[in-house]
């Protein structure tokens, strides 16, 4: 079984710890993760390291957010007998990786970053950003190199980060004159990013626009009935505009029934078709996917130390897996290193 593992190709991905999960990881990349689990080797990072860089003030809010993260992980159907669930500040070699890459990328090309812009202006840093934060893909750089990933699952505004891991990657190995580290691909779904319910801006637990995966069937109710449709479609004998419609957005996420999504856009387009009708159709998707996550959740949280087994395996086999790799970059390297 171990030949047949190191035979297939490598997954890294994961999320900070900041607090639970929502929908739009859940469109982003746990889907793929739990489709692509038993096609690949599949590794999992709690990413609680990275989740300093902007919770520096507020280190248990990180931690606390570890079980948490983890918890929507299994109850969405990662399977941790093929797929290993690890802590990244468990993992020093990730951490003397992403010292050692910082040498090969410019602060420049940081600040160009897209991803990392975007993210200074949502958090209105300004100038005072935090340096964790600017070097953040310094860091993913580091994570995905570390596990000899080859596959990403992301979402599209994360693109980037692949980007410029891959420019590491070529920089690395022209140094050392071989290839020593792996470039990656990055995965985008079919909807790669789904907006807030409010529709200003991507779903996220800072701007208080998301559904949880642990929401109540009361709470995707009320969030649904505020979603933002097209404000000039004031009746239902209305045309009404689709693009930018965030209840045709998460259709088009969600809907296993194409076509029919499609005939309701024409629908909607001539008029004819209530936004009630849509939420109420939207909700019901929602209710059903879901329900079942909430409730192994729930009976996954009653068995806590469970729970932090599978994590305290999953960053042993981790540990082991991220360390060769700094050995044999550092080698490659040819640093220093005391010999055994």
């Amino acid at each position: 079984m171990a030949i047949e593992l190191t035979q297939k190709p490598t997954i890294l991905t994961g999320d900070r710890t900041t607090g639970p999960l929502h929908l739009g990881h859940y469109v982003g990349s746990l889907r793929n993760r739990v489709a692509l689990q038993h096609t690949h080797r599949q590794f999992l990072l709690l990413a609680d390291a990275q989740a300093l860089t902007d919770n520096a003030h507020n280190p248990e809010r990180v931690r606390r957010n570890i079980v948490e993260v983890a918890l929507d992980y299994l109850a969405v159907g990662i399977d941790p007998t093929v797929t290993t669930i690890c802590v990244q500040s468990c993992l020093p070699a990730l951490a003397e990786l992403s010292q050692l890459y910082l040498n090969f990328v410019t602060v420049a090309r940081l600040e160009r970053n897209p991803t990392i812009k975007d993210e200074i202006q949502a958090r209105d840093f300004g100038r005072d950003i935090p340096a964790g934060f600017l070097c953040y893909p310094v860091a993913q750089a580091a994570d995905i190199t570390g596990f000899k990933a080859t596959l990403v699952p992301v979402g599209e505004d994360q693109a980037p980060l692949i980007e410029q891991t891959n420019e590491i990657v070529r920089r690395l190995n022209r140094q050392i004159g071989r290839q020593v580290l792996l470039e990656a691909t990055a995965l985008i779904p079919r909807v790669g990013r789904l907006p807030g319910v409010d529709g200003k801006a991507k779903m996220s637990k800072s701007q208080g626009n998301a559904i949880p995966l642990s929401a109540s069937a009361e709470e995707i109710a009320a969030a649904v009935r505020r979603m933002y449709t097209d404000p000039n479609h004031l009746r239902a004998s209305d045309p009404g505009t689709v693009e930018g419609n965030v209840v045709f957005t998460y259709l088009d996420a969600f809907d296993d029934d194409r076509e029919a999504v499609e005939d309701l856009k024409a629908q909607y387009r001539r008029g004819g078709l209530g936004d009630m009708a849509l939420k109420r159709r939207l909700e019901t998707i929602l209710q059903v996917l879901l329900a079942p996550i909430r409730e192994r959740r729930q009976a996954l949280a009653r068995q806590s130390s469970d729970v932090l087994d599978i994590l305290r395996e999953g960053t042993r086999r981790a540990r082991g897996k991220t360390q060769a790799t700094l050995d044999e970059l550092r080698d490659g390297l040819g640093l220093f290193a005391f010999r055994e």
